[in-house]
């Protein structure tokens, strides 16, 4: 098995800048760490399923380079993403006898990874912490750019911090073990790059979604790589989302307010982002950004990576509720991001009509059933 960097992609940040490691036979390899553990003693949070497979792998390798790892599970799914998940960590960090010279390896997908990192955040004011990916969705975005955090009953990641890793660890080889729900779920955020930032990725994009349906793994290495890649160079030019930045939230307002509106871990973040893709690019057109032509495209390949196209019957109040909660709302606006043409997307504010228009369109009488 390789065990040597396919690619390495740097995020610049001065004092914050780190590397995101793409390949094969990275986990289990003592390499991957020996310069990120910052003292003798680690955390790895985990969930169940993910530790059954890759925990003691990942803690072989640590006690490779010197460094002893306390494994602490947490209950998997984004229904978990709660105070009550945080206080399991922290819980866990001081039954270690963690201190600040020791480093927390998230090991899993989005949801242990913006827990663990956000405890890492809040725990002795700040220690390290390292994003060991296990999903593809999570390869490609949740765990680069310092994002981290829990839910709340009234909106989804509004309360957590900016805390960047000290590495990302991204091996496709343990995708081999993802259901294929999840992985469908993850492509939603690879299309994402593609119609934001790189047309002929999107291209890419379409001609290989058999491919990357079918896990192979060179294909997954481009993929992860390449999204990397456009994320590094936009969390590098706007860290905290003060502007620039909330392009990567392309289809993410309608997303947020699908998981929020059905309880969260109904619908996998990924399904919503999905199906809100299709909502922005609709809304896009609406708004005489782009030609109805490409919002068919963006779609098309929605639905060739086997996504939902249509969302819960909410009703358009419940909706335009939810996304007043959006965190790119000011003073109750309702801002979005939208398509300006092929790998170009801003941020505009939108006219409630035009947004309900888009809803009834996408989220009519068909009911959250059909949306799945």
């Amino acid at each position: 098995m390789n065990t040597r960097a396919t690619a390495v992609v740097d995020v610049g940040l001065g004092e914050r800048s780190y590397s995101i490691l793409v390949g094969s036979g990275l986990l289990g390899a003592p390499s991957s760490y020996r310069r990120l553990a910052h003292g003798t003693s680690a955390v790895i949070v985990t969930n169940d399923t993910v530790g059954t497979l890759y925990a003691h792998t990942l803690a072989a390798a640590l006690e490779q380079v010197g460094v002893r790892a306390e494994i602490v599970l947490v209950a998997d799914g984004e229904a978990f993403k709660t105070w009550e998940t945080l206080q399991t960590i922290v819980d866990g960090l001081v039954a270690s006898r963690a201190d600040r010279s020791s480093t927390v390896f998230a090991l899993g997908g989005g949801v242990v990874g913006d827990l663990a990192g956000f405890a890492a955040a809040c725990y002795m004011r700040g220690v390290a912490y390292v994003q060991v990916p296990t999903t593809l969705l999570a390869q490609v975005d949740s765990s680069v750019g310092g994002k981290t955090g829990i839910n709340h009953p009234s909106g989804k990641n509004l309360i957590g911090a900016f805390h960047q890793p000290s590495a990302v660890i991204a091996d496709v080889d343990v995708l081999a073990t993802l259901p294929r729900r999840e992985l469908v779920a993850g492509l939603a955020e690879v299309i994402k790059y593609g119609a934001i930032a790189d047309d002929a990725f999107l291209a890419w994009i379409e001609t290989s979604l058999p491919a990357l349906l079918a896990g192979d793994q060179a294909a997954l290495v481009h993929a992860v790589t390449r999204s990397c890649q456009i994320k590094a160079a936009v969390v590098a030019a706007d860290e905290r989302e003060s502007g620039p930045r909330a392009v990567l939230n392309f289809g993410h307002t309608f997303a947020h307010a699908i998981e929020t509106g059905t309880g969260h871990g109904t619908w996998l973040h990924g399904e919503a982002v999905g199906c809100g893709m299709a909502m922005a690019a609709d809304l896009s057109v609406r708004l005489g950004l782009i030609e109805p032509a490409h919002a068919s495209r963006i779609t098309a390949a929605i639905a060739a990576a086997g996504l939902p196209l249509y969302a819960p019957a909410l009703g358009v109040p419940r909706y335009l509720e939810l996304m007043r909660m959006d965190k790119k709302a000011i003073a109750g606006a309702l801002r979005f991001v939208v398509l300006e043409g092929p790998g170009r997307a801003a941020i505009r504010t939108v006219d409630e009509a035009t947004a309900a228009a888009t809803i009834e369109a996408f989220a009519g009488e068909r009911g959250p059933d059909a949306a799945l």
